[in-house]
């Protein structure tokens, strides 16, 4: 046994003294087939973590392992230290490397310092057949190393893993004992100590796998300018001046500077419009709730999404953006630049409105993540060094090397950032996989799940072991703890195709002439308890995503389509808000909240439920119902209106897919109809009722839906696109936007009134979850409902919030029971962060998957289609195309246009472009480059010589055929 002594300073300034017992053994099995010593045999414990597949195993290295290294031919383990697991994960998750002895030392480390390759690394140690086996050296009294007063923590973790070596060295005599590492002084001492030791690269490269070379990342090297491989220069950069980054702050400076109140610390975002600018948002900053940045140098190095700490430049050096769409070419320029060309690009005319502007100065924490994209394969011949470019435009491109550019120049790929050094332009980075070719379906759709972060995998065995089993009925003794609604008739109403239904309603006559309204949930809870493996798993997801072809559930199956979904088939579990509604003005006279059971009477689609409404021969009870439901929502959405909720637009298309490849075959704009506002405003109300209930019972810890008031900054670009057509827009409260909106109408465009509103859309904050015991209620108003308290309580089968919501309101109600994780507000606020996450990152999918099956649609097609003028920048306009849901750029690149930014307009000869111009553009598919395929638009009309192409068909059909719709 020995004793771990430390000081710790208490809040008071008092420093304590703790003693810790630290108990050492000898019988720690060394995890291998060839041990023949008795202290490992009759060693009971494994050494895995609680986790692994191989609990009962107490040997897990190979007797005889088969070498696939040239350097050592004979059987051998490997011991990789820390630096390795942390920077070659992509290397040693090959399935070639196999009998891997990890430290806990590195495994404890590896938990410190990332989590993301913790998870990795535990993965690989729960897969039997990768031979990975944990050793607890630091529990070994033989192996146990304890720190000298000269060392650094770092210094001892890398002695107590050679200690580990030369153990196993003696311990196992009959084979080799392999140290890898990139630490050039770990490497040197081992080789001192008598240990086999390599780096990585030289480990690999004797395997004779170039693609496994490939995965190597790269390490960064300090070197000055004049260092550079003069091979780079070509005559035109040897002109330009060499990029030197200005040289991160160190750590220790960057905690004084935030302290003192010189930094701020914030995220890191970078524009989609323009490379060389970006914000960085700061939090709880009332001056400056963000800061512009401008320029290579100002940028420094951060990459999206990176928390970084900036300096506030002197008010005479601040900027503002440029009205210049801006996208770095896809060839490797070196790493030089011409600083004339960068200062004309982010030129600022003196009397515009510059904003709060600063410059990078050190990197708090990295964000970096694989990213998908494909190869720019170097001019040079026999080249190894080529440009990577990302899929995700606020991503720089990255340097690789690959003896594989032949192979991989027409795949999409994954890659890795490494570094950044000061002298590259570039980050460098290494090759991770491919995911396919590019413009295949298949590929693209794992290119858009992976780059939004969506968990894309079977339901795990533990998983389905808690789903019931087949045939499944509802018990007796189940029926009879619910209150008993099959008598009604009620119907679920939804779109076509739709399986996951989560919600129904009904509307009868009381026998006082009042309505009683009824919501019905699917009771999800039911099958999901906490603390279950199906429960992890959907707070995991904690959203369903839904692409165009596809739909990832949050929960397996047999619930989310079957006994859960609230189809016409069968009884269902629900939970029920019961209304008693006054018919003339839809006042609530009583509210009941019951675990109900269920029978739909109907599973209709929004047009089915509009025309059994419209049908003035149909007389039945389900009608009937319908056609109360839809009375007092018109009553419910009409008061909603009036205490200043917006209605914002947004342009939603759905795809005709053929019903063999699923590709898209035809586009077609959403109609919405009254049954659609029928059956939001029901699950609005049901959303806010709940809402003030479980915050009633639970103040502390109600999980609620808030969204923020946006700044008033943050409607400049709706104030002055409205002032072009002499609208005056009022953003002082939600009432006057939502006024100012309805009278914003230009009779010569039946599209622009649409048009400001999804602008309006774009001024909006993110609504988010929220613990209520964490934030003051006055922070509560979601602003675009206009409602004091809302939450999420109508899709539990789709979205972990709800099922949150659905087990506060079971325990408000005495139908179930509180446990603990649900009522500490801190765990609560953790899974609201991530379900935050997760559900702007399906947002994005969504969109993307939208996005690619309208490439898809357009890769043999040419198409003359009606435009409107989003933006007009400096060299382009950005241009909604309505009938496809689609937003372009059309460039005004090569034609001698007149910018006028103050109007802002675009002219030449006799044409001028202005902001909700209507245009016809010709959308196809630019296929010159068949690696860099992307979408194309040219102006049709108005007829402009020299810059404007002919019509694919006739215009004035084109135009009636729209006016039509």
């Amino acid at each position: 046994m020995l004793d771990k002594i430390f000081m710790k300073k208490t809040r008071r300034g008092n420093i304590l003294k703790i003693v810790r017992e630290h108990y050492l053994r000898d019988d720690i099995s060394c995890g291998s087939e060839l041990c023949t010593h008795m202290s490992c045999l009759s060693s009971n414990q494994t050494n895995q973590p609680k986790s692994a597949i191989n609990l009962k195993s107490k040997t897990v290295l190979e007797s005889k392992p088969l070498s696939a290294s040239s350097l050592f031919t004979d059987s051998h383990y490997i011991i990789p230290d820390t630096n390795i697991i942390l920077h070659q994960m992509d290397v040693i998750e090959d399935p070639a490397f196999k009998n891997i002895i990890l430290c806990q030392t590195v495994l404890q480390e590896i938990k410190q310092r990332s989590i993301s390759c913790y998870q990795r690394i535990t993965q690989l140690l729960n897969t039997p057949d990768r031979r990975v086996f944990c050793f607890v050296n630091e529990f070994h009294r033989d192996v146990f190393v304890t720190k000298m007063d000269s060392e650094t923590i770092n210094d001892r973790n890398d002695r107590a893993i050679r200690q580990v070596c030369k153990y196993y060295s003696q311990h196992l005599p009959a084979i080799k004992i392999i140290l890898l590492s990139d630490d050039v002084d770990n490497l040197r001492k081992a080789r001192e100590e008598g240990i086999l030791a390599v780096s990585c690269r030289e480990y690999v490269e004797s395997m004779s796998r170039p693609e496994l070379v490939d995965r190597i990342a790269a390490k960064e090297e300090k070197k000055s300018a004049e260092e550079l491989d003069e091979k780079q220069l070509t005559d035109s950069t040897r002109k330009n001046k060499h990029i030197v980054f200005p040289e991160h702050w160190k750590l220790s400076d960057i905690q004084a500077g935030l302290k003192s109140g010189k930094l701020f610390q914030g995220t890191y975002q970078s524009s989609r419009e323009n490379y060389l600018e970006a914000n960085v948002f700061l939090n709880d900053n009332e001056k400056y709730p963000q800061i512009f940045l401008q320029g290579y140098r100002n940028l420094n190095r951060a990459v999206h999404d990176d928390i970084v700490a900036v300096e506030l430049l002197p008010e005479s050096e601040w900027a503002t953006p440029t009205s210049l769409i801006l996208e770095e070419g896809e060839e490797d320029v070196g790493d030089y630049i011409n600083e004339k060309e960068e200062d004309e690009q982010i030129i600022n005319k003196p009397n515009v409105k510059k904003l709060p502007s600063g410059r990078v100065v050190g990197i708090i924490k990295r964000s970096w993540r694989p990213y998908c994209g494909m190869l720019q394969v170097s001019d040079l011949t026999d080249a190894v060094r080529h440009m990577f470019i990302p899929s995700e435009k606020r991503i720089p491109k990255i340097r690789i090397e690959t003896r594989q550019s032949e192979k991989l120049k027409n795949q999409r790929i994954v890659v890795s950032i490494d570094c950044w050094p000061r002298d590259s332009r570039y980050p460098l980075g290494h090759f991770v996989r491919s995911l396919g070719p590019i413009g295949d379906k298949d590929t693209e759709n794992q290119v858009l799940l992976l780059e939004h972060d969506v968990p894309n995998y079977p339901f795990p065995q533990a998983v389905l072991d808690c789903l019931p089993s087949l045939p499944w009925t509802i018990p007796e003794e189940e029926k009879a703890k619910r209150l008993d609604l099959t008598h009604l008739n009620i119907c679920s109403v939804d779109p076509p195709g739709c399986t996951d239904i989560d919600d129904a309603l009904h509307c009868i006559v009381l026998p006082n002439g009042n309505y009683q309204c009824g919501v019905h949930i699917a009771d999800v809870t039911h099958f999901i308890r906490p603390g279950t493996a199906i429960d992890d798993e959907a707070r995991r997801r904690s959203t369903t995503v839904y692409l165009v072809d596809q739909r990832i559930d949050m929960v397996p199956e047999l619930l989310s389509s079957n006994l859960c979904s609230l189809r016409d088939d069968g009884a269902r579990y629900a939970f029920s808000v019961l209304w008693e509604i006054q018919p003339n003005d839809a006042k609530i006279v009583k509210t009941e909240f019951h675990k109900s059971v269920i029978l739909s009477r109907a599973s209709l689609t929004y047009v089915q439920a509009q025309m059994k409404i419209d049908d003035k021969t149909a007389s039945d009870e389900l009608t009937q119902g319908l056609r109360r439901l839809n009375k007092i929502a018109k009553i419910l959405k009409a008061e909603r209106i009036r205490n200043g909720a917006l209605s914002l637009a947004s342009n939603e298309i759905r795809f005709n897919l053929d019903s063999e490849t699923h590709d898209p075959i035809d586009v077609i704009s959403k109609e919405l109809m009254e049954t659609n506002s029928m059956v939001e405003e029901f699950m609005l109300l049901a959303n806010i009722t709940v809402a003030k209930k479980i915050y009633e019972i639970f103040p502390q810890c109600a999980c609620l839906r808030r969204h923020p008031a946006p700044p008033i900054s943050n409607f400049d670009p709706l104030i002055k696109a409205a002032e072009s057509k002499d609208i005056k827009i009022e953003v002082d409260s939600g009432k006057q936007l939502a006024d100012s909106l309805d009278k914003a109408v230009d009779r010569d465009n039946l599209f622009f009134n649409t048009m400001l509103r999804m602008l309006t859309t774009r001024c909006m904050m993110q609504a988010l979850y929220f613990c209520s015991g964490l934030f003051p209620e006055a922070e509560f108003e979601h602003y675009g409902l206009a409602a004091p308290i809302y939450t999420h309580f109508t899709s539990p089968i789709r979205r972990y919030a709800d099922i949150l919501v659905h087990r506060l309101l079971a325990a408000a109600i005495n139908a179930d029971t509180t446990y603990p994780e649900l009522l500490d507000k801190h765990v609560l606020q953790q899974t609201c962060n991530n379900m935050n996450y997760r559900h702007k990152m399906a947002q994005y999918a969504g969109r993307a998957s939208v996005d690619l099956h309208t490439q898809l649609f357009f890769k043999d097609r040419q198409v003359d289609e009606e435009a409107y003028v989003l933006a007009v920048k400096k060299n382009a306009l950005q241009v909604l195309i309505p009938r496809y849901g689609l937003e372009g750029t059309l460039y005004l690149n090569d034609f001698p246009f007149v910018f006028n930014e103050d109007e802002p307009s675009q002219s030449a000869a006799n044409v001028k472009f202005k902001l909700f111009d209507r245009l016809v553009v010709k959308i196809s598919i630019e296929t010159k480059n068949v690696q860099h395929q992307k979408m194309k638009l040219q102006l049709v009309s108005p007829k402009l010589n020299g810059f404007s192409v002919e019509p694919e068909k006739n215009l004035e059909e084109t135009s009636a055929k729209k006016l039509k719709k």
